[in-house]
């Protein structure tokens, strides 16, 4: 046995060294070391995909607060921001699906929770100053991507570590915890902004023109507000997070055979980032209306261009070692279960992240005003403000908290009952709660008290973050089943980076709808794509003849 596997196998604590000898399914070896090993390297990761998660969706907040603040910038421009952060995000997770194997566990997550300190620190010091041009945001908002494409890397670095009959548990700690970036983000930002937390550092506070809040409550019009400690803030768990990162994880040989050296693999990762960001800046340039684009493609062109387009580029412009890797992982695209997963995968985790980001702006809409017809035309009026309505910032987080908290549970379940009878069952739960959701949300558009229907609303929803969180874990489970080592990386990264699209997809939708006066047809909409996605699930993993049976 090689020295680096004696150190391995010896399990000192932060070795961070590269390890050749690994074997999961070995039960002897893995009580022995390798379940320790593998602990160690889950938990560094856990905090640091929270944190990807908190800077990646961070604009939601950030872009009330500068409302209420008074930036000079429209409600058009400040959405530019929220949906160039969120495709970003889920394009970069198409390069990152490849990091783990060109560039090393340790070395991929170690350099990409150190990137995101970037978006952290400018966001941060552009919002020091009101006259901050919007192109500075916008550039802010690009590289928050990041953290939604470190999923992809994190998810498949931590598969590698553990054994099948444990990977939706891992996979769903992982991803379960590391999701409450998005409840943390929701609560922490507005707390942070109230008070002076970095001192003379963080320059001098703003007043408030308008009320805001948090889960607790109001705050009132004239309050002083440092909303530049929210990006300030994450540097505060960034930086130590990169430390253990680099002392403490490690590169496993089997998974990533030729990482080279140290500063080679850190090369890769940030030229295959930048090919991430190029694209995926060039597309939302086509795609965003002017004066921010040219506004000269739709939502449903936009996203298949730039997916091709990142994986042609990233192609054409590897190099050496890293261009036969991934011509290696790219075979993942000539199995059929890749493509049934990653639609499987659309309905939990794109459900998931969609949600997040669509509920606030219903519960706004739907709730926030009175919806009166006129009783000569019968045409409908939306625009008396409702005194009883609910606040988003209130109930917002609770579909998110619960999603993210069941993730591991649902991990948990597919490992002893079979990952594919997990995502059936949630499945036709979701088809259910979809179709039941929009019938609510029909309901209330057409009320002058809306808010009577809002409890029915609120439980439908958490039912479907509830469902989501467990097919997550379910969908982890099955990829393990399906997919050898090396391929179930790549695999659960390309899935993650189709169904991150989801966090634009659905905003935009529901959005759609709504304006149109049928946002039942939208939530409609989701049940039907889930009650295909049904009958995928069972003609490929549960019917009698089923290609790979699970169970």
């Amino acid at each position: 046995m090689s020295n680096t596997s004696a150190q391995a196998i010896q399990g000192k604590a932060g070795s961070g060294v590269e390890i050749d000898d690994w074997r999961p399914e070995d039960n002897a070896f893995w009580e022995g070391t390798g379940k320790r090993i593998a602990n160690r390297n889950l938990w560094i990761s856990i905090p640091s995909l929270l944190c990807g998660f908190a800077v990646w969706l961070m604009w939601g907040i950030l872009t009330v607060q500068m409302q209420n603040l008074g930036f000079p910038f429209d409600q058009k421009q400040l959405f530019t921001l929220a949906a160039i952060a969120g495709l970003s995000g889920a394009t970069l997770r198409i390069p990152a699906t490849f990091f783990i194997r060109i560039a090393g566990g340790r070395n991929s997550i170690f350099l990409t929770t150190a990137l995101l300190m970037l978006p952290a620190l400018l966001t941060g010091l552009a919002l020091q100053d009101k006259a901050t041009p919007l192109w500075v945001f916008q550039l802010c908002a690009l590289l928050s991507g990041i953290g939604g494409g470190n999923f992809a890397c994190s998810m498949s670095n931590i598969s590698g570590f553990f054994p099948k009959r444990l990977q939706g548990t891992a996979l769903g700690l992982n991803a379960g915890l590391g999701n409450f970036g998005v409840t943390t983000m929701q609560i922490l930002i507005p707390l942070v902004m109230t008070a002076g937390v970095f001192g003379a550092l963080a320059g001098e506070p703003m007043t408030l023109v308008k009320d805001s809040g948090w889960i607790l409550g109001k705050i009132k019009a004239g309050t002083p507000t440092f909303i530049q400690n929210g990006g300030f803030v994450w540097l505060l768990a960034l930086v130590p997070l990169a430390f253990f990162g680099f002392l403490g994880m490690n590169n496993l040989k089997v998974v990533s055979p030729n990482v080279g050296s140290t500063a080679g693999a850190f090369a890769k990762i940030i030229w295959l980032y930048l090919i991430g960001l190029v694209v995926a800046g060039l597309g939302l340039y086509l795609y965003l209306p002017q004066p921010f684009g040219l506004g000269l493609l739709n939502m449903w062109l936009a996203m298949p261009l730039i997916i091709v387009a990142t994986l042609l580029v990233m192609k054409l412009f590897a190099f050496g070692e890293m261009r036969a890797n991934l011509d290696r992982q790219f075979k993942i695209f000539n199995n059929k279960h890749t493509w049934s997963m990653t639609a499987l995968y659309i309905v939990t985790f794109g459900s998931f992240i969609g949600f997040s980001n669509a509920v606030p702006l219903s519960i706004n809409v739907i709730f926030g005003v009175q919806h009166i017809a006129d009783p000569v035309t019968g045409v409908w009026a939306h625009t008396l403000k409702n005194p009883n309505a609910p606040s988003a910032l209130t109930y917002a987080w609770i579909g998110p908290f619960v999603g993210a908290l069941i993730r591991p549970v649902g991990g948990w379940i597919s490992d002893k009952v079979g990952g594919a009878i997990v995502t059936q069952v949630i499945s036709l739960v979701m088809v259910g709660a979809s179709a039941g959701a929009g019938y609510v949300m029909l309901q209330a558009y057409h009320s002058a008290t809306p808010e009577q229907y809002f409890a029915v609303f609120m439980g439908l929803f958490i039912l479907l973050f509830a469902a989501s969180g467990i097919g997550n874990g379910s969908t982890f489970r099955t990829v393990g089943v399906i997919f050898d080592r090396e391929q179930a990386g790549p695999v659960l990264g390309w899935t993650s980076a189709i169904a991150a699209y989801g966090s634009f997809i659905a905003p935009v939708v529901i959005g759609d709808q709504i304006k149109a006066g049928t946002p039942e047809m939208a939530m409609y909409g989701f049940a039907a794509f889930y009650a295909v996605c049904l009958v995928i699930n069972w003609w490929f993993y549960l019917r009698k003849n089923a290609y790979i049976k699970n169970p």
